[in-house]
């Protein structure tokens, strides 16, 4: 997994400077969706009896084909209709099979907040998420350095963007200060042998701080589990490939 993550960021930064040159920042500022005010993932969660974070994504690096004819539009509202609590939008073309365009159809046909997930490496990416219409960003712990996720976070910020912190172990947690992050995401997915574990995301709770709001990822499957975890202590989930493989999402949840 280290060696996809890896191929994964050194081509972001490749395509991320060949966009800087296409459609700088000054003109991502120009956008409506710039100029438009956000909303608050944070708040949306918290809110929320379960705190779910549903998620759109046609296929993984672990798997060719999740949903590939999924439409983006039906989709985004089925989520809202079946009381989701937010949605996260894949972005990346490549690994994924999404794009920047889905981000700005799901946030017009529905009003969640719509955090935008992708390989965030480089400055350019926050005002291209601002730009598109994101309400908030994905920064992976395990993807960039210290000062690169503090860099990028206050950006966010300034820009008005929250801030979901990804970490796959307890101690990533110190890479990044509390007052950086708006959420974190504890990924279920263990990196070195990309088996998922949930018990592992549950034995990381009591090691992170209690005043940030924890949202669960990877391998939910159902309901069961999803009411285990916030039983347990998480605030939220994110779910995506149980949504994406079933023909009526709305049927899924019978509570939010």
């Amino acid at each position: 997994m280290k060696r996809i993550l890896e191929e994964i960021i050194g081509y972001q930064q490749l395509v991320v400077n060949l966009k800087k040159n296409t459609m700088p920042v000054d003109v991502l500022k120009t956008f409506s969706g710039f100029l438009s005010p956000t909303q608050s993932l944070k708040q949306s969660v918290a809110s929320s009896e379960q705190g779910i974070i549903a998620e759109f994504k046609r296929r993984s690096p672990s798997k060719e084909a999740i949903n590939l004819k999924a439409d983006i539009m039906e989709i985004a509202q089925s989520y809202q209709q079946m009381g989701a609590a937010a949605m996260s939008v894949l972005t990346n073309q490549r690994y994924f099979g999404g794009s920047l365009e889905d981000l700005q159809l799901a946030k017009s046909v529905c009003s969640l907040p719509i955090l935008r997930k992708d390989f965030m490496v480089d400055a350019y990416q926050i005002y291209e998420a601002k730009a598109y219409g994101a309400d908030a960003i994905l920064l992976i712990a395990n993807a960039l350095t210290s000062g690169k996720l503090e860099e990028l976070a206050d950006l966010a910020h300034a820009l008005e963007l929250e801030v979901l912190f990804e970490i796959h172990e307890a101690d990533e947690i110190k890479k990044l200060s509390t007052k950086h992050i708006d959420l974190i995401g504890v990924n279920n997915r263990n990196l070195r042998t990309f088996e998922v574990d949930i018990q592992q995301g549950l034995e990381m709770l009591p090691h992170l701080p209690s005043e940030v709001l924890k949202i669960s990822e990877s391998g939910i499957q159902d309901m069961k589990t999803i009411d285990k975890l916030i039983q347990q202590g998480f605030n939220g989930v994110l779910v995506g490939e149980y949504f994406m493989k079933q023909k009526k999402s709305e049927s899924n949840i019978s509570k939010s």
